[in-house]
């Protein structure tokens, strides 16, 4: 149906949209259908994106805090495929349990937090560590703890004591959207 169009002086144009052009019978009420599920196929593809981890050696925590925190918030399913080390590993604090996932290749890597003095040399930062540990859930600290704890020494978990604490992924991790 075409609609009036003022074009500032007393005369009215008609304006057509032209949907049936190649005489397919289609209307207004079909092509709103077509919008309508082309925008709900777009959402539902958000919703099942990820954040996939491999191959971080970590970094620093305040960094880490605020992108987990991020993650957090989009509500986004993580997977860890490789190597998630240090500062990395605050994912298993910060996301919630049931949205992250472990492929075979993860590998989670835990020392004690540290700085650099003066003259360059690492020292271990105790508050940065306990604050650092206290991010973690109870069966990462117990495996910790059976370790002897956050040291300079990196500690791995991986393989099936990983995979008993977080549930694996069944998918090819690889092929999904990296970030």
């Amino acid at each position: 149906m075409p609609i009036p169009q003022h074009a500032g002086d007393a005369s009215c144009k008609a304006v057509g949209f032209d949907f049936d052009r190649f005489g397919l019978g289609l209307d207004m009420k079909f092509m709103t259908g077509v919008l309508a599920a082309v925008l709900l196929l777009v959402g539902v593809g958000a919703s099942h994106a990820v954040v996939r981890i491999g191959e971080d050696r970590g970094g620093r925590i305040g960094t880490y805090v605020d992108r987990y925190q991020d993650v957090r918030s989009s509500g986004e399913m993580v997977i860890i495929d490789g190597l998630c080390a240090s500062a990395c590993t605050i994912v298993l604090g910060a996301i919630p349990h049931d949205k992250i996932c472990v492929t075979s290749h993860a590998a989670l890597g835990f020392h004690a937090a540290w700085d650099m003095d003066d003259s360059g040399r690492a020292i271990t930062n105790p508050e940065a560590t306990h604050m650092l540990y206290s991010m973690y859930p109870p069966p990462v600290k117990k495996w910790i703890n059976q370790r002897g704890g956050l040291t300079q020494r990196m500690i791995y978990l991986r393989g099936k004591e990983l995979q008993n604490m977080y549930h694996p992924c069944f998918l090819d991790a690889r092929a999904s959207a990296q970030h």
